[in-house]
């Protein structure tokens, strides 16, 4: 996010408002949003939001991951995976934005079969682009 965005007086509280309403307001759940939420010793680690894809394009994606954020000192701990699988279905077909550059979080989501399809935007004056998973079919032995 651009510095200016985040030195708003008012950008903590508009994102803390939002987030109380995620996690609290039935509209949420009624729209098919998911959210979970990571803790550690009592404090949020990492959260994690999908609900119906918007805007893909194509219209192809079932569900967009809307949202996944960890703190640093969680990175390779396995919790932004279990975060993922928390609210995305392998069973469906995704779609999420990402911050471009963020090599990290690409090559996570790319760990986890996303691809970049060739859609970019620029939201809040941040570079993203789009990437996009398959519905995951599990293999018959």
């Amino acid at each position: 996010m651009p510095d200016a965005m985040l030195d708003d007086p008012g950008f903590v509280a508009r994102r803390e408002q939002f987030w109380t309403a995620a996690l609290t307001d039935e509209r949420f759940a009624a729209n098919h949003i998911v959210v979970a939420v990571a803790d550690h010793d009592d404090a949020v680690v990492g959260i994690a939001m999908s609900g119906p894809a918007t805007a893909t394009g194509d219209d192809s994606a079932a569900v967009q991951l809307y949202v996944l954020y960890l703190l640093d000192g969680h990175h390779g701990s396995g919790t932004g995976s279990a975060l993922l699988d928390s609210v995305l279905d392998p069973g469906d077909d995704a779609v999420l934005w990402v911050a471009d550059p963020n090599p990290r979080a690409q090559a996570f989501y790319r760990k986890h079969g996303f691809v970049f399809d060739g859609a970019e935007q620029t939201d809040g004056g941040v570079r993203e682009r789009r990437m996009v998973r398959p519905r995951q079919v599990p293999s018959v032995i």
